[in-house]
């Protein structure tokens, strides 16, 4: 019988055709095996160990996983993997929760009922894969690239090429969405430093480490390799003594928490204090030679030190200047400006320093001009561009080849994603399909996606979407195909931000699907649904072959691990060790120009925020959940369960809000208020702490979803709020990214309490008793 892609699809379905051991078994081992009738040579009590990618975790940590009688049972950290070195976040033990869900679909689903109601009925995957060729067939030809869009999460290696190969080939558009990502801090790489990878932040051989906004000990990201560095920069691994850490954060998070010194400051001004910084090297001349006299163009040290006067310590810490950065009048004795300048001081004369910026620094309306300052920093002290083991800036060398990136990692703009409502609502885009994402809930009310989408028939949109769960844009479709989680799928990744050298991830998988699961494999469909339209494409029958065919142009360079006489040698250590990386690949970009300061401060260097004004207002700063991130781990226990690291709750939404601030409102923990912006309002519980400034709340992501699925509600009711929902619709001003910490709002208590669910009890973060006057809380009042 000839080997059509529909063929294989249907082979697929039944095992992973020796895909764990990597190499062929006879037809009965082939079979899906359930532990009421295991075979009696899989009965051995004996373990086995396979290396594989993270599918929980954007960072796509090298992991192992623990197989008994095949059945996954324990997730640790590759210990040859290079990023992570055998650590692991706790994100990465959801994965054996996210394959043996209750809730995984189990065939493919077609829409009974009104949109998002939720009414499904189960067809056979034949009947399924021919209702979406229908569609795709009725507009192939139109050249309309917006009558079909495939939105995606963010992508790389093999399962990008099979996903612009469709895209490309059938004339449609692809949506990246990654709302909270990172396209400011792309961006500002690409200008200040001239690569379009990443750099490695070598904090490990670093000796000063100045951070601003980046919670990279927690969701930043690659926070399990920054954490690896963090450890070694802290005991003294490379003899240069203990390292010191200064954080400046509007919040007291997880890495602020950790620093030396966290410097409270107004949200949004980030770059301000930067290039208050850079003043004071400047000024008294601790810049590394030649810094100054490429930093200013044609002028010299004089006219750049005009040009940053208006960022002079002095000015920029006094409450009636226009650039006044909220630092408290007094830390550690010292006054605000000192404490800018001694921060200065010691950044440029205990080297090799390393500055950099990210999260809620390039979340702001001037997102570009906070992170370019920022990284500007590592210039003045000679940090850019240095070698492996020298701390500061290092280069991350190009992918190979293969492996080269096709535009698929980064985010779609917010000015995209109204775009796309926008085509949909008018009835301009036909077909949509969606594939690891959840926009539905990402998106805030602002963008207008849900409200698009309601009320749609299936003539005026045909929506599906590939997922093992039906979650909050699964319920808005009319055909759910439910596909592999990634213990059970083929893929390969490239780390970005890497470790200096060329490195490739591969991911196997290591058990078959349950045998009352019938999932396909997400981008073998796309191969099948190509060949079935008659689509041009270079790419093999199935995914498994695109993978090796990648792994086979890393055998032909002849360089890198493993090194082996053939290709199946190649390709079963390959799959062995978890990936292939060359360690003596370095990147071969040149030194890039330094940043003109003086053309940097003509930018547009204040925030600007959308929200209420008056009595009880505060600057909202959202953040990640530490478990459940942006929201895609909230349907598994073990990480709802995960107390906050800080605060200890889990299980729900909370605000952090000033102890001082929240006792002047009549609130105290576990009071529920009302958090009203422009765009709607949410309710969450109370959480005061006195290290929160006093014009902020901190409030995490990651609750509020659909109560459709296990363990994201309680009783039927949405468990917590979703935050993103009332985002303000600000942009940041160059990439037209959404400016996700630019909302301000109205914190209202309703009269209600509930308890607080947190690991530490009734214990509160401000101490009661007699000893509460010794806690220096946050405030802008001098200390006695």
């Amino acid at each position: 019988m000839k080997v059509t892609r529909r063929n294989f699809l249907k082979w697929a379905g039944l095992s992973t055709i020796g895909a764990v051991a990597c190499n062929v078994f006879p037809d009965r081992e082939m079979q899906i095996q359930s532990p009421v009738d295991l075979p009696e040579d899989l009965v051995s009590g004996l373990d086995n160990w396979y290396s594989t990618l993270c599918g929980q975790c954007p960072e796509r940590e090298g992991i192992v996983v623990r197989v008994m009688e095949g059945r996954a049972k324990k997730v640790q950290g590759n210990p040859s993997y290079p990023t992570n070195q055998g650590k692991q976040s706790a994100r990465c033990e959801g994965n054996l929760q996210t394959l043996y869900h209750p809730d995984r679909v189990a065939k493919p689903l077609l829409r009974d009922g009104p949109r998002g109601s939720r009414r499904f009925r189960s067809v056979e995957w034949d009947e399924a894969i021919n209702i979406l060729m229908g569609r795709l067939s009725a507009l192939q030809g139109t050249n309309d690239t917006a009558a079909m869009r495939l939105v995606t999460d963010p992508l790389g290696g093999s399962l990008a090429k099979v996903v612009e190969s469709f895209v490309q080939e059938y004339g449609g558009t692809h949506i990246v969405f990654d709302i909270m990502g990172n396209k400011v801090l792309h961006q500002v790489v690409k200008q200040v430093f001239g690569q379009d990878q990443l750099p490695n932040f070598d904090i490990e051989n670093s000796n000063y480490l100045l951070s601003f906004g980046a919670d990279f000990l927690s969701t930043w990201l690659s926070p399990v390799q920054y954490a690896r560095g963090y450890g070694a920069l802290r005991n003294n691994k490379n003899g240069k003594g203990r390292g010191t850490f200064v954080h400046v954060d509007p919040r007291y998070s997880m890495t602020a928490a950790n620093s030396d010194q966290w410097i409270p400051i107004s949200p949004g001004m980030e770059g301000v204090v930067a290039l208050g910084m850079a003043h004071t090297i400047i000024l008294e001349g601790m810049a590394a030679p030649g810094a100054v006299e490429s930093m200013s163009g044609d002028a010299d040290k004089d006219a750049l030190l005009a040009a940053l006067d208006r960022f002079k310590p002095e000015r920029i810490t006094r409450e009636d200047d226009p650039l006044y950065v909220g630092i408290p009048a007094s830390l550690r004795g010292l006054d605000a400006a000192e404490v800018i300048k001694e921060i200065a001081r010691e950044f440029a004369t205990k080297g090799p320093s390393l500055a950099m910026g990210g999260g809620e620094a390039g979340a702001h309306t001037n997102g570009t001009f906070n992170l370019s300052a920022i990284f500007a920093l590592n210039y003045l002290v000679g940090s850019v561009g240095t070698t492996p083991l020298e701390g500061g800036i290092v280069f991350n060398p190009v992918p190979p080849a293969e492996y080269a990136s096709t535009g698929s990692s980064q985010g779609a703009t917010f000015s995209q994603w109204l775009e796309t409502a926008e085509s949909i609502r008018s009835g301009a885009t036909k077909v949509l399909l969606v594939n690891g994402a959840n926009p539905v809930h990402g998106l805030p009310n602002a963008a207008g996606f849900r409200e698009a989408l309601e009320g749609l028939t299936g003539s005026d949109l045909f929506m599906v979407c590939f997922t093992p769960f039906v979650d909050d844009t699964a319920e808005m479709a009319d055909l759910v195909l439910p596909i592999r989680t990634s213990l059970e799928e083929w893929g390969d990744d490239v780390p970005n931000p890497g470790p200096g050298y060329q490195v490739v991830g591969f991911q196997q998988p290591v058990v078959n699907p349950l045998p009352e699961l019938d999932p396909r494999s997400f981008p073998d469909l796309l191969l099948t649904v190509s060949q079935e339209l008659g689509l041009r494409s270079n790419l093999p029958n199935n995914f498994q072959e695109v993978v090796r065919e990648g792994a086979r142009q890393l055998f032909d360079l002849n360089r890198g691990s493993p090194q082996t006489a053939t290709f199946d040698e190649f390709w079963n250590n390959l799959l062995q060790q978890g990936g292939w990386w060359d360690v003596e690949t370095s990147s071969t970009a040149s030194s890039p120009a330094a940043p003109n300061l003086i053309d940097m401060v003509d930018a547009e260097v204040t925030p600007s925020f959308r929200g209420p004004t008056g009595g009880d207002v505060f600057y909202l700063v959202p953040f990640l959940s530490n478990s459940l991130l942006d929201g895609r781990g909230a349907h598994l226990p073990w990480l709802q369960a995960t107390p906050d690291p800080l605060s200890t709750v889990a299980w729900t939404t909370w605000v952090e809000i000033n102890s001082g601030r929240a006792k002047e409102m009549g609130i105290k923990e576990g009071d529920l208020v009302s958090v009203v912006s422009r765009e709607g309002s949410i309710e969450a519980v109370a959480y005061p702490h006195p290290a929160v400034p006093l014009q902020v709340v901190g409030i995490p992501l990651g609750q509020g979803r659909s109560p459709g699925l296990h363990y994201v509600s309680k009783d039927g009711e949405v468990r917590g709020a979703n935050l993103v929902s009332i985002l303000a619709a600000e942009t940041e001003s160059k990439t037209q990214e959404l400016a996700w910490a630019a909302t301000r709002v109205r914190v209202e208590d309703t009269g209600r309490s509930a308890k607080v669910p947190k690991f530490e009890g009734i214990v509160p973060a401000f101490p009661i008793g007699p000893r509460e006057e010794d806690v220096v809380q946050v405030t802008n009042e001098t200390e006695e």
